[in-house]
């Protein structure tokens, strides 16, 4: 049996594929057995290292910084499609310009690291009068300037991937240019970038802890606080270990609303599995063709 896209593995294969598949389950198993090893051997499990997160009071920072950031999170990630949007509109323009100022300004922020973004909204822009400018601020706008251009060039991308008759037909039915790209253009191209546009969400979820740099205190910044408390041991790898976790919790959980979203999307594409509307659909679709055929 073979698809288009690759032959189906035959007897040899499959046990070639089981043996790899159990080597490959063997050598991860012996790399975390040692890692964990040698943090028995160094003595990060001892009460000592993780003596400081016993604490309420440590908790409740834990969780107030948790909260930060995913405040900083949403309020970036909101940003980011808004700007997206509203740059791939300009990057499809058919005015020069238009296209062409919005195409500086997205290969500009899309090519500076967001770092560096946040550092010149923090250090740069206070000597120059700018007083409102807060770790939050430099974060959440550093965050929205890059991934916002980014975003841009997937809606674009998206758009681009598109047949050409989609929007021909928009036109053929009488729509102007803002009716083809808001009803026809648009949503195909979402549906279709959903998980490029996921995967860069999560990657505004991290770039987060790159805020602790302009001293935004999220989660990054607490558990460098945190790990090297020297009193308790300098737990350095229980902190890592407990931020971490966290941080992982945080990507499922943001994975997990992409797939439902993914497989609502898709189930809204689906048509009706009742015989009757199924029937109802072609009787009405026959009747329209013979209409047509007698005019």
């Amino acid at each position: 049996m073979s698809t288009v896209l690759y032959d189906a593995p035959g007897p040899r294969a499959r046990i070639r594929n089981r043996i790899l598949a159990v080597v490959t389950i063997l050598v991860v198993a012996a790399i975390l057995g040692f890692v964990i090893f040698r943090f028995f051997v160094t003595g990060q499990f001892t009460a000592e290292k993780w003596q400081l997160f016993r604490y309420t009071a440590v908790w409740r920072a834990i969780g107030n910084a948790t909260l930060t950031t995913l405040s900083a999170f949403i309020v970036a990630a909101v940003g980011s499609l808004v700007l997206g949007l509203l740059l791939s509109i300009g990057r499809v323009s058919s005015h020069a310009w238009l296209r062409w100022p919005v195409t500086v300004f997205t290969e500009i922020f899309r090519a500076i690291p967001v770092l560096i973004l946040m550092m010149m909204m923090y250090y740069g822009l206070p000597p120059l009068g700018f007083d409102f400018i807060t770790p939050y601020v430099a974060v959440v706008v550093g965050l929205i300037l890059y991934n916002g251009s980014v975003l841009a060039e997937v809606f674009r991308s998206g758009i681009e991937s598109l047949p050409r008759g989609q929007s021909e037909a928009g036109y053929a039915i009488g729509l102007r240019k803002t009716g083809v790209m808001s009803i026809i253009l648009y949503p195909q191209a979402i549906r279709a970038m959903m998980p490029v546009i996921i995967s860069q969400l999560v990657v505004v979820l991290k770039d987060t802890a790159l805020g602790f740099i302009v001293t935004f205190q999220e989660l990054l910044y607490l558990a460098k606080f945190y790990g090297s408390q020297v009193d308790y041991g300098a737990p350095i790898i229980p902190s890592t270990i407990i931020f971490g976790s966290i941080y992982i919790g945080l990507c499922l959980i943001l994975a997990g609303v992409a797939k439902w979203v993914e497989v609502r999307t898709k189930r809204s594409k689906r048509l009706p599995q009742d015989p009757d509307a199924v029937d109802a659909i072609g009787a009405a679709e026959t009747k329209a063709i013979a209409t047509q055929a007698n005019d």
